[in-house]
């Protein structure tokens, strides 16, 4: 969430700047959004074809090189799963 508050904050900044100095955004929002999807999706292309290479399946390779959380981010629910392993695997940790 901090993430996505701070993303809108500059992105809020930048809006003002380009007011004030009169311009236009270089793109309407929706290919700017299409724009950023392309860059998420082709940042995934080479670890994902190196597994497929290596003879893992596309799903399996999405998987491994955690695709899905990386595009979409930390599904609801996930997240805090997550933390409470992260939470056990780190108390057992401490206590070895």
């Amino acid at each position: 969430m901090k993430a996505s508050l701070l993303s809108f904050g500059a992105g809020l900044v930048v809006g003002v700047v380009y007011s004030l100095l009169g311009v236009r955004s270089p793109a309407p929002p929706v290919v700017a959004l299409i724009g950023l999807l392309g860059i998420l999706l082709g940042e995934q292309i080479v670890p994902v074809g190196r597994q497929m290479i290596a003879g893992t399946s596309i799903r399996a390779a999405w998987q491994q090189m955690r695709c899905g959380q990386h595009v979409f981010g930390a599904m609801p629910g996930r997240h805090a799963e997550a933390s409470a392993a992260t939470r056990i695997a780190t108390a057992g940790e401490l206590r070895s």
